[in-house]
């Protein structure tokens, strides 16, 4: 194939599938279904296959990605003009735990093992099941958790304190080797690290395996 003719195939193709993206929404993209996964990899395929065939043409290309973008906004409206279309085209949530108690027909149906539970709760920075009252695995793979209220964190105002500043840990050292920008950014020097070190009787920064410093909390440190 000419490069010429590829490099404006492959620019026409870059150029549809972009105005393609934007024409379907953002939805598409951060809530992804099984559909919506699938529809994107036959897009995809859709124009790669025209633009590494020879006989196709720009025409081709365009046609492609007309009629598969055309299916799936046909899909969506459909979903929004008929509710009653959303279970079948884009699935709904499960229920996994409920009631505190992980239903094993659901995980077995959608599945997933305790193993793969826990994963995913760990993600919503639980640790343990007993935390949860219900949780639910929404269509797009991800974990929607509700604890139980024992274990529900207060807020400040629940607890009527006064707010404090936050302040983002900065990383200074990793794997022995000391990352020079972080320290100048956190407005820190050497001579305040080697002494930091040297507090906790070490001589070498290769012995440090991790080292981050926070505003209000100070200096935290893991050895080699």
């Amino acid at each position: 194939m000419d490069i010429t003719t590829m490099a404006i195939e492959l620019a026409v193709g870059f150029g549809a599938l972009l105005i393609m993206t934007k024409i379907l929404g953002k939805m598409t993209l951060s809530q992804i279904t099984p559909f919506d996964f699938i529809a994107a990899l036959v897009l995809g395929e859709l124009v790669g296959n025209a633009i590494y065939d020879k006989e196709a043409k720009i025409g081709s290309i365009l046609i492609a990605i007309a009629i598969w973008g055309s299916l799936i906004l046909l899909i969506e409206w459909c979903t929004q003009k008929f509710p009653g279309s959303r279970k079948i085209l884009e699935g709904e949530p499960s229920i996994i735990i409920n009631n505190g108690h992980p239903d094993r027909q659901q995980m077995k149906k959608n599945k997933i093992d305790i193993n793969q539970l826990q994963v995913l709760l760990r993600k919503k920075d639980i640790f343990s099941i007993r935390e949860v009252a219900y949780a639910l695995l929404e269509t797009d793979g991800t974990m929607s958790v509700l604890k139980q209220p024992e274990y529900e964190s207060p807020t400040i105002s629940d607890m009527k304190l006064p707010q404090k500043p936050v302040y983002l840990s900065v990383t200074l050292i990793r794997d022995g080797e000391v990352d020079w920008e972080n320290l100048k950014k956190a407005g820190l020097n050497e001579e305040w690290l080697l002494k930091k070190l040297h507090n906790n009787h070490i001589k070498q920064y290769k012995d440090v395996f991790y080292l981050e410093w926070k505003k209000d909390e100070g200096v935290y440190l893991e050895k080699m």
